[in-house]
């Protein structure tokens, strides 16, 4: 149904396409940011907003699908004419517009995986245009089971590369970290393992993994993995998650001590969901019932309590970044309690803080990606003992 609301309009936390639907406006600049690295354009966001009815998810399925399917019709064509380019940078966007179709849709909904295939056939073009070729592997996982993920070797990096594990967090999946963070971490010679932790992706949606708190089990098997290849440097295994991933990251690094570094962007120190049980038609609901795998409200709850940092983070023994938004809303007590926790806990610790002055005040830097990712990047460089000069001229230059 439509509704009334007020003009679109800029805030300190990020532009607001219809203020009053805040789940909505945050996802519609999550596309539009996008557009700094590759996998939007301006135009197609705003055209596809001025399509939609505020509130109304099914309007927004239907319009971020009909972009994608343009998109990728365009990259096809674009590539049958053997323009290259032109193809990768449409099936990129073409995966992004997809992956935000299906996004308010129910688990159990049919097209959730009939879009999320678009998402893959799509990325998996474009690893084919990358160079070196981007890797589609699986994991080995327990009981016979995968993580998806995809390696993507740093065309400049050493013999024996530095590889960063990227995951997101409670709707973040591998295919958007493909365009976040490549050019970043390509630039300063990190290569790149991104996987589908379980309750995310494709390990979600074909198998059925729901999440875990141990999430030191999981990142525990990408580096035997990794360390399995030959092609990486066993002393320079760094570890990124984003959003709930800022909970993911520090809990494996408490444990999993072969990484030689840890991000949490937005970190989350406790999962505490009962205030939300107040706002019980939430859209957030569907994401958290799915990926916690709990039939109600009640059960994420319960379960979410095994999600704390305060008796393990003291446990971590790499160098510990913190990156997070002041105008976050998920809050900042958490990034505080965090860095406190860590500090007394003999942690390298060091914080990020993003005002609204400088942008990237909002959860995740979403309203300015870019920021977020030149300052990590440049982080995990310096940690890895990268140095980004002879990185650099070893970059092939444009004629």
């Amino acid at each position: 149904m439509s509704k009334q609301i007020e003009p679109a309009r800029y805030e300190p936390d990020g532009w607001k396409q219809w203020p009053g639907e805040d789940e909505l406006s945050f996802q519609f600049v999550r596309v539009l940011a996008a557009a700094q690295e590759n996998a939007s354009t301006i135009s197609e966001c705003f055209q596809a907003a001025s399509r939609m009815v505020p509130g109304d998810v099914e309007s927004w399925y239907t319009q971020w699908q009909r972009l994608g399917k343009t998109s990728e019709g365009r990259a096809d064509a674009a590539h049958a004419a053997g323009h290259l380019a032109t193809a990768q940078n449409n099936w990129l966007r073409a995966a992004n517009y997809y992956r935000s179709s299906e996004f308010y849709l129910m688990g159990h909904d049919p097209r959730r995986l009939q879009a999320f295939d678009a998402v893959e056939r799509c990325s998996h073009q474009v690893l084919k245009l990358m160079n070196p070729i981007g890797e589609i592997v699986k994991i080995p996982y327990e009981n016979g089971a995968h993580l998806d993920a995809y390696f993507l070797r740093a065309p400049q990096s050493d013999e024996k590369t530095p590889v960063v594990i990227c995951h997101g967090g409670l709707d973040e999946y591998k295919d958007e970290l493909l365009h976040e963070i490549t050019r970043h971490a390509f630039a300063r010679g990190l290569s790149l393992l991104l996987v589908d932790m379980p309750g995310q992706g494709g390990t979600l949606r074909r198998q059925k993994i729901v999440n875990r708190h141990d999430t030191e089990v999981p990142i525990g098997h990408c580096i035997d993995w990794l360390l399995a290849r030959g092609d990486v440097d066993p002393k320079r295994i760094a570890l990124y998650g984003a959003s709930l991933g800022g909970y993911y990251a520090p809990r494996a690094a408490a444990f999993e001590h072969r990484l030689a570094a840890c991000v949490a962007d937005c970190v989350i120190f406790e999962m505490d969901f009962a205030p939300r049980m107040s706002k019980p038609d939430a859209l957030i609901w569907r994401h958290l019932k799915w990926v916690f795998g709990k039939d109600d409200m009640q059960g994420v709850v319960d379960k979410a309590k095994q999600f704390s940092l305060s008796q393990v983070i003291g446990n971590i023994k790499c160098p510990f970044l913190i990156v997070h938004g002041e105008l976050d809303f998920a809050g900042t007590d958490h990034a505080h309690k965090a860095y406190e926790a860590a500090k007394k806990g003999g942690v390298d610790v060091d914080i990020k803080w993003f005002d609204a002055e400088e942008t990237g005040a909002s959860h995740c830097q979403i309203d300015n990606l870019t920021l977020g990712m030149e300052y990590v990047c440049d982080w995990l460089a310096k940690k890895l003992g990268v140095d980004e000069a002879v990185v650099r001229k070893a970059t092939p230059k444009l004629a």
